[in-house]
C-alpha cells in the first residue's frame, strides 16, 4: 500500500508542477469562461428567459444561470489537456516508463486521471472566486458542496480523455479528435441553455443533451451549489466515470496490442 501511494503522491507532484510551471495554461483556462460570463452573457441575457426550474426557487440571471456550466468548461477543457500531456509523455518516451512501473496499469492511470481533476477543480474554485467579485455569489455550503460534484465531472471528462488518448498516436491527431469530442459534448448540453429551450427549439437536440452524459455532470454541479442533489444525475455521471475508465484501461492493455499485431 506505501508504494501505491507514493505513486500517487509522486503522479500529482509531477502534474502540479508541470501546470504551475506553465501560467499560460492558468490563464488561458478562465479565459474562456470569462468571456462568456462578462461578454456572451450580456448579449444573451435579453434573448432567453429562463423560467423557474429546480433547483431555483425564483428567476435568476443568465449570468448566474451559465456559471455551472462554465465550471464544467474548464473541467472538460482541462481534462483532455490533462490527456494530451499523455501523448506527449508517450512521444518522449515517459508514458513508458511509467507504464512498466511494478504497480497495476490501472492504479498508474487512475493515479493520473486524479491528479488531472484536482488541478482542474482548483482552476474552477478560481473562477467560482472571480465570480464572486463578479456579484454572482452562492451559499458558503454551496461552495462545499459543489467541490465533489466537481470532481466527479472532472474525472468523467479526464477518464473520456484518457479513453481517447490511448488510440491516437501523434499530437496533431490528438487535437483534432478533441475538436470533434469537446464543442460538441458542450454545446450539446445544459451548460449554456435549459433544457426545456433546446426541446423548443428540436426534439432531437433535447434527446441529445438529455443522453449526453456532460450535462448530468453540469447539472450535478448545478444543484450542489444550492445545497441539492439530483440522484439520477449523479448516477449517470458515476456510471459515465466507469465506462469511460474502462474504455481507457482497454486502450491501455499491452495484450491489446500483441493480440492486434498477431491478427
Amino acid at each position: 500500500m506505501r508504494h501505491y501511494i507514493i505513486a500517487l503522491i509522486a503522479i500529482c507532484h509531477r502534474e502540479a508542477l508541470r501546470f504551475f510551471g506553465q501560467r499560460a495554461r492558468m490563464i488561458a483556462a478562465l479565459v474562456r469562461p470569462l468571456m462568456w460570463l462578462f461578454v456572451f452573457a450580456a448579449g444573451f441575457r435579453a434573448a432567453l428567459g429562463l423560467s423557474i426550474t429546480p433547483p431555483y426557487e425564483t428567476y435568476i440571471s443568465y449570468e448566474t444561470y451559465i456559471v455551472p456550466g462554465l465550471c464544467a468548461m474548464i473541467l472538460l477543457f482541462n481534462g483532455m489537456q490533462s490527456s494530451l500531456s499523455l501523448v506527449m509523455d508517450r512521444e518522449m518516451g515517459t508514458m513508458r516508463l511509467l507504464l512498466t512501473a511494478p504497480l497495476p496499469r490501472w492504479w498508474l492511470l487512475s493515479c493520473k486521471l486524479v491528479a488531472g481533476a484536482v488541478i482542474s477543480v482548483l482552476q474552477a474554485v478560481v473562477f467560482l472566486a472571480i465570480c464572486a467579485l463578479y456579484g454572482i455569489r452562492f451559499a458558503p455550503m454551496g461552495y462545499v458542496a459543489a467541490l465533489p460534484a466537481m470532481f466527479l465531472c472532472a474525472l468523467m471528462v479526464g477518464a473520456l480523455g484518457i479513453a481517447l488518448s490511448s488510440t491516437i498516436r501523434s499530437l496533431e491527431n490528438f487535437a483534432g479528435v478533441m475538436n470533434f469530442v469537446i464543442f460538441p459534448m458542450f454545446f450539446l448540453s445544459t451548460a449554456l441553455y435549459p433544457l426545456w429551450k433546446m426541446a423548443e427549439a428540436s426534439e432531437l437536440l433535447w434527446w441529445i443533451c438529455a443522453l449526453n452524459p456532460f450535462s448530468h455532470g453540469v447539472e450535478t454541479i448545478r444543484f450542489a451549489l444550492y445545497l441539492k442533489a439530483d440522484p439520477v444525475d449523479w448516477a449517470i455521471t458515476v456510471a459515465a466515470v466507469a465506462v469511460f475508465m474502462a474504455l481507457a484501461l482497454w486502450g491501455y492493455d499491452p495484450g491489446k496490442r500483441t493480440m492486434g499485431r498477431k491478427g
